[in-house]
């Protein structure tokens, strides 16, 4: 899932990125797999979700979720965390530790 940032009026926030996982969390929104990596398959890597027109990856290691890597919004806009980076924020750090918990096991449940 390749996304660009060419344009910064078409870039997603980390605000933006982070109510959606948030929504995940709190049980608002379901996710599909996007792909055929599992959480429970690999040690460590990115996983490409599906979210209501929504397509992001996360990154994990170790069995832990590690940061939003790119998201891409169902208007066309995307960020990453190439983007995000430049204001020191990843969408997976605005979450509450119980938020986080909660998407862990719901990334895990995929």
């Amino acid at each position: 899932m390749p996304m660009t940032d060419e344009n910064p009026a078409a870039s997603l926030s980390a605000r933006e990125v982070y109510q959606l996982l948030k929504d995940i969390a709190l049980g608002e929104r379901e996710m599909a797999a996007a792909g055929a990596q599992r959480w429970s398959a690999s040690y460590c890597g990115s996983l490409p979700v599906r979210v209501d027109g929504w397509q992001l990856s996360v990154f994990f290691e170790v069995g832990e979720l590690g940061y939003c890597s790119e998201c891409l919004a169902p208007d066309g806009r995307s960020g990453s965390v190439d983007s995000w980076g430049r204001y020191g924020t990843d969408p997976i750090q605005l979450l509450s530790r119980w938020e986080r918990e909660e998407l862990e096991r719901k990334l895990r449940a995929l």
